[in-house]
């Protein structure tokens, strides 16, 4: 590379290739993300929005925390879109048989959707995919980039190269991908380059911690609004319930502390 000329300043990194910037900066994607359908999410991610031919990884407390919520405004325009640009959303190992009825709810079409069931996940189905094969068949998805939109329930115990072979095959698939994992895996590395922890704040709402950005750490947790599911009354109790949760564990005694060596 040229060096500048003589009494000019340096050229700034991020003007150099688009894989590069500032710490205090967010990193820029390669392509187009496919907005979140929050404003506020969307200022916080890289690309504003969710990014595409890498792996993001949602970590979950357990399922039903408004996930799919949170996913439908992108899984819906990915999948929405007029032909041929309109692809399949793939689901695999989903922890619950998926209701066409909800799907509908959330602005997808069902057809649109092919699932993919593990032999721990099975929940009845007949074709029954082991864990090895079930990576596998994932890795061919994201290979093949004919898929609109990826999402996976991944098993516990995930060794580390399996990650870095999805991460590698992701280059090739031209929409977002997500990965559902324990909230226990943020303990672990991991090579996608997107992971948020996600959590209940209420009925409809979810709170975001963003673990890992092509950016600066966000000092707090971010807070969403989900579209409502709930009829008024129920989501009251819904509420109520959360709120004596959240005081019982508040009220709870603190462990005592370990003894220290003598």
């Amino acid at each position: 590379m040229d060096s500048p000329p003589a009494g000019l300043p340096p050229p700034a990194p991020e003007t150099l290739h688009p894989a590069l910037w500032r710490a205090h900066q967010l990193g820029r994607a390669h392509d187009a993300a496919v907005p979140t359908g929050f404003a506020a999410l969307d200022a916080e991610l890289p690309g504003h929005g969710w990014p595409r031919r890498v792996l993001t990884e949602l970590l979950l407390p357990h399922a039903g925390v408004g996930e799919m919520r949170l996913l439908a405004p992108a899984l819906a325009a990915v999948a929405g879109a007029a032909p041929p640009a309109a692809r399949s959303l793939m689901l695999f190992d989903p922890p619950a048989r998926p209701s066409a009825a909800a799907l509908a709810a959330l602005g997808l079409d069902p057809q649109a959707v092919i699932v993919v069931h593990g032999r721990d996940g099975a929940h009845g189905a007949r074709h029954l995919l082991p864990s090895a094969d079930l990576l596998w068949a994932l890795e061919q998805a994201l290979k093949s980039g004919q898929v609109g939109a990826v999402l996976a329930w991944l098993p516990a115990r995930l060794r580390a190269d399996a990650l870095r072979r999805l991460q590698l095959a992701a280059q090739a698939h031209d929409g977002p991908a997500f990965l559902f994992r324990d909230i226990e895996a943020r303990a672990r590395p991991s090579p996608a380059p997107l992971r948020l922890a996600l959590h209940s704040s209420g009925a409809d709402g979810v709170a975001l911690q963003l673990l890992k950005r092509r950016g600066p750490a966000l000092a707090r947790p971010l807070r969403l609004a989900l579209p409502p599911v709930l009829a008024p009354l129920p989501r009251a109790r819904a509420e109520a319930a959360l709120c004596l949760a959240q005081a019982r564990q508040a009220a709870a005694p603190a462990p005592l502390a370990a003894a220290l060596p003598g």
